[in-house]
């Protein structure tokens, strides 16, 4: 009897300690996430990322970087700042685990997104720019070091290569830097264009 109490206690304890901390990163989406993410990771603006299905490892290191600042926002350096390492890893799990939504390219802008779909899976062995496939994958998924690329908002994407270009931020893969300079701001839009349409793909490949 006196071990089955004990293992009740230990239970309840872990239980309580689940409940709180499920609690505590309730209170941070609410106070701090969803008002730029959205409740799911959707973002709630062009201007801001979709977290949602975003790789739990890279995500977990950008949100130290902020923490950290070895990568400057205006925002996420504070919003970040008191974070520990367990609500920056249980934020991560929450929006990895989350669906994604289908975002469809316009007719009137897929003269674009050809040539979003060509330097993405192709390069430009005339300027020597790789695929980017070669590194984020043929649908866009990334990996554990890499982001998620598929269905990113094109206002978002078009922002972190030029800060790519001018060096403005230093905290993932210098050879993004190369590669950065080397596209033309027709390229930059035309890939950020193909892969914000790209989450159905990445969708189907996990069916």
């Amino acid at each position: 009897m006196r071990m089955m109490a004990i293992g009740a206690i230990v239970l309840a304890s872990i239980g309580w300690a689940q409940a709180e901390d499920s609690e505590d990163i309730t209170g941070l989406m609410e106070g701090r996430c969803s008002h730029c993410h959205g409740d799911a990771g959707e973002a709630s603006s062009m201007i801001y990322p979709r977290l949602a299905a975003q790789n739990r490892v890279y995500l977990e290191k950008q949100l130290r970087n902020f923490r950290d600042g070895a990568r400057v926002s205006d925002v996420m350096n504070d919003m970040a700042a008191d974070l520990t390492d367990s609500q920056i890893a249980a934020l991560a799990e929450f929006f990895s685990k989350q669906p994604v939504e289908t975002h469809r390219v316009r007719a009137s802008k897929q003269s674009l997104e050809a040539v979003g779909y060509y330097i993405y899976h192709e390069g430009n062995a005339y300027e020597q720019i790789p695929a980017c496939s070669d590194c984020h994958g043929e649908f866009g998924a990334g990996d554990e070091d890499l982001p998620r690329l598929a269905g990113q908002h094109r206002n978002y994407v078009v922002e972190q290569l030029t800060a790519f270009d001018e060096r403005t931020r230093t905290n993932d893969s210098a050879i993004m830097h190369s590669i950065a300079k080397q596209l033309t701001e027709l390229e930059v839009n035309a890939v950020a264009l193909y892969v914000s349409g790209l989450g159905e793909e990445v969708q189907e490949a996990g069916n």
